[in-house]
């Protein structure tokens, strides 16, 4: 009889186990965020929040003119550069891994090898190259995404990634330009990048 009872309390035990495993597993998987492009978009789960906020303006290189990175990192009329904003809402101790992405749209016919973009960090000091971009890069020499950590789809361009351990926001903007080096034809061209924001909350 004892053993009956001790086996049922050990099933008990073990039944309580794997539930808390499965509620920890499922709350650490809890936070996930994408977006691709909308205007304004938040997701909330508990006590972790972000937004992506996306300014007016946009970028389109349409017939554009090649030209020197020293130009093209201080385009600032209309139409030039691309704004936007990723904040987080955090409460306790949780970390979220972000991921800016990028993704050509399909009436492009400028090859990745003759545009190039310059992401700047908009807080503090305004307008200052982030880590990686001291001077500008070519789309074709970014890095591709694969089993992201911001939860981001594979084969996405990386413009960046950071973290947020609390609640805080981060200003970018994005330059975009036809490289100096890139052979124009007397054909009209085009190229247009969406800017996508993945970000997922980190295992505790």
């Amino acid at each position: 009889m004892k053993d009956n009872n001790s086996k049922q309390v050990l099933l008990s035990v073990l039944g309580v186990a794997i539930l808390v495993v499965a509620v920890v597993g499922v709350s650490f998987a809890a936070f996930s965020y994408s977006q691709t492009g909308e205007k304004v978009n938040t997701i909330t789960t508990g006590t972790i929040s972000m937004d992506y906020v996306e300014g007016e303006n946009a970028i389109s290189l349409t017939n554009a003119l090649p030209m020197t990175d020293e130009v093209g990192k201080a385009l600032a009329d209309a139409n030039q550069y691309f704004d936007f904003t990723v904040s987080a809402n955090i409460t306790g101790t949780t970390t979220i891994n972000y991921a800016i992405t990028a993704t050509k749209e399909a009436d492009s016919t400028i090859p990745d090898t003759g545009v190039k973009v310059y992401l700047t960090d908009m807080d503090a000091d305004g307008d200052t190259p982030i880590t990686g971009y001291k001077t500008p890069k070519k789309v074709s020499e970014l890095q591709k995404t694969s089993s992201d950590v911001s939860g981001a789809p594979d084969d996405q361009y990386k413009l960046t990634s950071d973290t947020f351990s609390a609640t805080s926001s981060q200003a970018y903007r994005l330059r975009m330009w036809v490289a100096d080096d890139y052979k124009v034809s007397g054909v009209a061209q085009t190229y247009k990048l969406r800017v996508n924001v993945y970000g997922t909350a980190a295992a505790q």
